[in-house]
């Protein structure tokens, strides 16, 4: 018989991201839940394929970041969901040995929808706004950014094997995207007016938040200052604790830690 090759993986812990609101690569400052559940192949012993769902919360606020951009003020959250297939390398083959650090990487798609609230605690989503011109005529080179994107999924941990069909593993994952918008920050401010006029008060309220500050400065930027940075593209990840499931068949079952030899028919 053989070692039974597919399981159920549970995982749960936090999410994060980096971007124009939380400059740190990697941090738990202003975290949010993550959880997410999918199956797992194992093609050979070392190797398995991967698929999962997975929910998270990203955010950030300017309350927390560095010093120069408190004055900014602004702030976003949003929920995000991600379907991904991975590649999974385990180094030791876990079905014999009691631990083993593992790679994965591969390809995802996720939903995003950033939101902030106003003064009155009142959400607004923040992409009809066109906060930075996003869609205007009269910025052209401002695009509205979709709110469904692919990302790469890389990252790694270490598993232990806890029982014949149970494996424990710490895993951090890092999504790289080829958007600045997670957070709906990305280049400068435009004109007030011409905002204004096209979206309405609560966009200028949303684009321009420093005004909200005690003793901040309540004179909404020149059209071209900067307002974010796009240097560099937003990206999100979690830390989490994954729980691993061997669905044992009548046909494939364990005969003892890392063997899956079948008893020999006495003739």
């Amino acid at each position: 018989m053989e070692a039974q090759r597919l399981h159920l993986n549970v995982t749960g812990g936090v999410s994060n991201y980096s971007g124009d609101l939380q400059s740190k690569t990697y941090t738990f400052d202003q975290s949010f839940f993550a959880f997410g559940a999918g199956v797992q192949y194992d093609i050979t012993r070392n190797f398995s394929a991967v698929s999962n769902i997975s929910f998270m919360k990203i955010g950030a606020s300017d309350q927390f970041n560095n010093p120069d951009l408190v004055k900014r003020n602004l702030s976003f959250q949003s929920n995000l969901v991600e379907w991904n297939l991975l590649g999974e390398y385990t180094f030791m083959d876990i079905t014999r040995s009691v631990w083993s650090p593992f790679l994965f990487g591969g390809i995802a798609v996720f939903h995003f929808d950033p939101y902030a609230y106003d003064t009155l605690l009142r959400q607004s989503y923040l992409r009809p706004l066109s906060t930075e011109g996003e869609g205007l005529p009269a910025y052209p080179s401002q695009k509205p950014y979709g709110l469904t994107q692919f990302a790469i999924p890389f990252g790694g941990g270490i598993k232990f094997r806890v029982s014949e069909n149970v494996v424990l593993a710490y895993e951090v994952g890092f999504r790289k995207t080829f958007t600045d918008y997670l957070d709906d920050v990305s280049s400068f401010y435009v004109d007030k007016t011409v905002l204004q006029t096209a979206k309405g008060g609560e966009a200028v309220e949303m684009a321009y938040r420093a005004g909200q500050l005690k003793g901040g400065n309540i004179t909404y930027p020149p059209s071209g200052t900067l307002r974010g940075s796009s240097k560099y593209k937003d990206m999100y990840y979690y830390t989490g604790i994954r729980i691993s499931i061997a669905l044992v068949s009548k046909r494939n079952t364990w005969y003892g830690r890392g063997r899956t030899d079948c008893p020999t028919n006495v003739q």
